[in-house]
């Protein structure tokens, strides 16, 4: 009898492990948690005069980055790739890259979100700090957004090879349905 690890799709290629339910549930979770943060967004920042909106952003901004750094530090101990081990080192350092490029803007996001807004319940409504802070948090957000499309692809790639990548975090439309 054959194990899951040994299993293949066209018999070329061995099959990884699964990502735990866990971190399937922290996965998909932030993915659902960060769509309401884009949903919820402000267009300006002078709507923060709203107090009651100024306190939701800067707890959920809290909320975030403290659900980001957990899932962030479960992941690094429990299964930092499911890359097969004769992936080229170029690809692991690439896929590592923007793994820790999707952790980094996303804080980023969250952090110059909480320095504008605290920055404006102190009272610095305007001026360069707040403009370069703004700028920041923009550039954040355009980075994360390029990665998580280069994750996107990523993944779809792999479906599309059948090595078992797909299938380790994605619950639903598995790889050998296709074939």
């Amino acid at each position: 009898m054959t194990s899951i690890t040994e299993t293949t799709i066209e018999d070329s290629q061995p099959r990884v492990d699964s990502h735990s339910a866990l971190a399937k549930v922290l996965h998909w979770g932030f993915i659902a948690v960060f769509i309401f943060a884009l949903y919820k967004q402000i267009d300006e920042v002078e709507e923060l005069e709203d107090f009651a909106l100024l306190q939701f952003e800067m707890a959920y901004a809290s909320f975030f980055l403290i659900l980001l750094l957990a899932r962030f530090f479960y992941m690094r101990k429990t299964r930092p790739t499911v890359l097969p081990d004769d992936t080229p080192r170029m690809m692991k350092n690439l896929a590592k890259a923007v793994h820790l490029g999707m952790y980094a803007s996303l804080a980023l996001i969250a952090m110059t979100g909480l320095t504008i807004g605290s920055l404006y319940w102190s009272g610095t409504k305007s001026g360069a700090l707040l403009d370069a802070i703004i700028l920041l948090h923009e550039i954040a957000y355009w980075t994360s957004m390029n990665l998580i499309a280069a994750h996107i692809i990523a993944a779809i790639y792999h479906r599309q090879k059948g090595d078992g990548i797909w299938d380790s975090m994605v619950p639903l439309w598995k790889e050998n349905e296709s074939k």
